[in-house]
């Protein structure tokens, strides 16, 4: 069989494992269990040699970081497919599967990888992956459904089918989102399996299926990518089409409807990092039952998850306690009740003064580095700015507000009105309003500097590009 196209879903934002998770950086590129995050996980478990290479696809405000970690991981994508708007699952994989059925022709077989979550890949699960690949080459639609080991409410469940060859099971149905006591019943029932959302489809019969069963949503993922432009390494879909679609996931407007469907039942260790409780159970703990990560002391304290960012954190005589401090907002909730931060963080984006806590971070991540909020007041604001050894910034100008540069390490390369100033450390310059400038690192470490904006308007806005190197406008 020809390499498998692997199909990676890195578009989701993760409400529930708020603060840390936002719009802006969500949950599948942040470090949540071990040193890397889930979605370069994601891409180094597909880049053994029964892969091709993959097919991601993200939204446009992660196209830079999603490109960042594929670079990290040592991974060149086949393409990086950008949806304009956020339209689910089925807009996704149609999209993909269109592409790969041009790139790869009609008999790919599609590995469809949420970026996510957490997945051991011992023996039986390359074993599951050999066997559906086998299935969605004769033309079934194929999940993996995981043994329960517990009644969890967080996960959707298949109903088992009868079993046909290789241990490729029919599937008898679906079953949504269960209550704790129908989950229990469930799982003292037998026969039911946790809906992983990881799937292998053959690229032209899934393609059929869409056909079949959601016609409005194929025909706008393939004017969308027929329309499709190049943008450096990137693919973006047109938006009018892609943007027209029914936001339906794949597993209602497909899996639920076809006589096609098939799962695997499989035991490897799997978890869709969802929700912090997920996170606590799949991390290693000490002898009391705890999970830190960053500074925390804990006294008297069992079975509780506690992250900090920055703040030192101190906890004593609590227990099944989730405590997440980001730089800018802290969560505090009973561990039981990990569920219920996705509703919490609709009430924040409903009032004015916290949406933006749902949004952004006090530290933002660009192609070429990032920036901390430091301080900010009436006509003034400061910032600490870090820039990629070999990065530059765009050629600049803002109509509203000077700048101040202060260099903390590393060498700074500033252009300012076509001159070209060296600064290094201590060393500082004057960016007048309306100047253009452009910010370089021409060393081989980290650059730092402080930046201090003066004038009437200082949101982010206020910059002309007059030349940019990754694109933006």
């Amino acid at each position: 069989m020809p390499g498998i196209v692997p199909i990676i879903l890195a578009g989701g934002q993760g409400t529930r494992l708020w603060p840390l998770s936002r719009a802006a950086r969500p949950k599948q590129f942040l470090p949540l269990v071990g040193p890397t995050s889930p979605y370069r996980q994601t891409l180094e478990r597909v880049s053994g040699p029964a892969y091709t290479a993959p097919v991601i696809v993200t939204n446009t405000e992660y196209r830079f970081i999603a490109a960042e970690q594929a670079e990290e991981a040592g991974v060149t994508p086949a393409t990086i497919l950008l949806e304009p708007v956020m339209r689910n699952t089925t807009a996704a994989i149609a999209a993909a599967a269109l592409f790969a059925r041009e790139r790869f022709g009609a008999e790919a077989v599609l590995h469809v990888l949420p970026s996510d979550h957490a997945v051991e890949t011992d023996e039986g699960y390359w074993d599951a992956v050999d066997r559906a690949a086998r299935a969605a080459a004769s033309g079934r639609l194929v999940t993996f459904g995981i043994t329960p080991t517990a009644p969890e409410t967080g996960y959707g469940y298949i109903s088992l089918g009868p079993e046909g060859t290789e241990g490729v099971h029919g599937v008898a149905r679906f079953v949504e989102k269960p209550d704790v006591v129908r989950a229990e019943e469930m799982l003292a029932e037998g026969g039911f399996l946790w809906n992983s959302g990881m799937f292998m489809l053959g690229a032209g019969h899934f393609l059929a299926e869409c056909a079949a069963l959601a016609p409005e949503i194929l025909a706008g993922a393939e004017k969308a990518v027929a329309e499709a432009r190049a943008d450096l390494d990137f693919l973006r879909l047109a938006e009018a089409p892609f943007a027209s679609v029914p936001s339906v996931s794949v597993d209602y407007a497909i899996f639920e409807k076809t006589e096609k469907a098939a799962v695997i039942p499989v035991g490897f260790f799997w978890s869709d990092l969802g929700s912090w409780d997920a996170v606590w159970k799949v991390s290693d703990k000490d002898a009391a039952g705890n999970v830190t990560h960053g500074p925390a002391t804990l006294s008297g304290t069992q079975r509780s998850l506690v992250v900090s960012e920055k703040a030192h954190v101190a906890i004593d005589g609590l227990e099944d306690l989730t405590v997440i401090a980001s730089e800018d907002a802290i969560y505090i909730g009973r561990m039981q009740d990990a569920q219920k931060v996705g509703q919490m963080v609709k009430t924040l984006r409903g009032h004015a003064m916290t949406a933006g806590l749902t949004e952004i971070h006090r530290t933002e991540y660009r192609p070429w580095g990032g920036y901390s909020s430091v301080l900010s007041g009436s006509r003034f604001q400061v910032k600490r700015l870090f820039v990629k050894p070999g990065k530059r910034l765009s050629l600049q100008l803002h109509h509203h507000r000077a700048e101040h540069w202060i260099v903390v390490s590393g060498t700074a390369e500033v252009t300012l009105d076509g001159t070209v100033t060296m600064l290094t450390e201590n060393e500082s310059i004057y960016l007048p309003l309306g100047c253009s400038h452009r910010l370089a690192n021409p060393g081989k470490i980290l650059l730092e500097l402080i930046e201090v904006q003066t004038g009437s308007y200082l949101g982010e806005d206020d910059i002309i590009r007059i030349e940019d190197e990754f694109g933006r406008e």
